[in-house]
């Protein structure tokens, strides 16, 4: 009995809901994304590989696999390959803590969603490092670009979430979808929309989406920190990126969402929660991908200023709010 355990186990970290579900549906987001900012810019996006395109995302990636992989002269070697790896490994790490199949995800720990918001911000720091070892001047400049942008919107980011963790008095995933589910009965963005909205923003920032593309701004600094990627190195980048969609949208689905929850039929749960967590990340990233395609890309100065003097205030202002409603006893 324990070794079926184990084996079940293994094939939910390998196939479903872990790494090679994760990265499909990465894929299919990267590809809903640029299908519809393509159809806001009234152009038709990727088209031919696949039905609809669909393909294009993991043409792309075996493509990159395929190119050359060249190591600058100046770089820093091990740390210029071993970052890209890095990168791909904790965006899959964290995908093991969003609910997927079921209201709580492949690993569950007392206090998860600090773990996450942590393992998160990791991301942010590794790009810094991959910008850095590649000794490039552009590079230089992206990374420099990150640290400021990253500065600027971890605060209202984890801000964000705390909110919807004081609201359901836990700071474990599971309990935070389980207390929409059973004691609410609502879905926390009903209490808490102004974090959802931080959190959307951050989120196109932590992705580096337009308008905050800053740290690649190829118009100005030729792709920025990851311009001496190439092959299999930017592949993996791509890839980690993809991934890290599908970890911002499947967290916003879990903590403002009521996660994957949704009607169902006795007995098919693990089928009707996949289709409800789709439907709602797809939900969340239609709303991403609406926004950066109404603005053009700020200025480094501009983001900084906008998430400090903004976004923090109405932040901690939501966090007011929430514990409001708790001492009244709303929710």
């Amino acid at each position: 009995m324990e070794t079926i355990e184990l084996l079940i186990l293994i094939l939910k970290f390998v196939l479903f809901p872990g790494a090679l579900f994760c990265i499909a549906y990465g894929w299919f987001l990267e590809w809903f994304d640029r299908k519809l900012y393509a159809r806001f810019q009234n152009r038709i996006g990727p088209l031919l590989t696949g039905p609809k395109g669909v393909l294009q995302p993991f043409a792309d990636f075996i493509k990159l696999l395929a190119k050359e992989d060249i190591t600058p002269a100046g770089a820093d070697r091990f740390g210029f390959t071993v970052t890209p790896l890095l990168t791909l490994v904790v965006s899959l790490f964290t995908l093991l803590f969003i609910p997927i199949a079921s209201l709580s995800g492949i690993l569950s720990l007392p206090g998860d969603l600090l773990l996450v918001l942590f393992i998160s911000t990791v991301f942010g720091l590794l790009i810094m490092f991959a910008g850095y070892f590649s000794g490039n001047r552009f590079s230089i400049v992206g990374t420099e670009r990150t640290g400021l942008q990253f500065v600027a919107y971890e605060i209202p980011f984890a801000l964000s979430v705390i909110s919807v963790a004081l609201a359901a008095r836990s700071l474990e995933i599971v309990n935070i979808v389980t207390y929409q589910v059973n004691t609410l009965k609502l879905p926390l963005i009903v209490v808490a929309p102004v974090a959802f909205i931080i959190y959307l923003i951050s989120s196109l920032a932590k992705l580096e989406k337009i308008p905050f593309d800053i740290p690649e701004a190829e118009t100005e600094i030729v792709a920025g920190w990851q311009v001496e990627y190439s092959g299999k190195k930017l592949a993996f980048f791509r890839l980690a990126t993809d991934l890290k969609m599908v970890f911002v949208s499947g967290l916003a689905a879990a903590l403002f969402l009521g996660g994957p929850y949704g009607p169902s039929i006795p007995g098919l749960e693990p089928v009707f929660y996949t289709i409800w967590f789709i439907i709602k990340t797809l939900v969340v990233m239609f709303i991403l991908s609406n926004l950066r395609s109404l603005f053009a890309r700020y200025r480094i100065d501009q983001v900084v200023r906008g998430f400090w003097k903004y976004l923090i205030p109405f932040a901690v202002l939501q966090i007011l709010a929430v514990q409001l409603l708790i001492f009244w006893g709303v929710i």
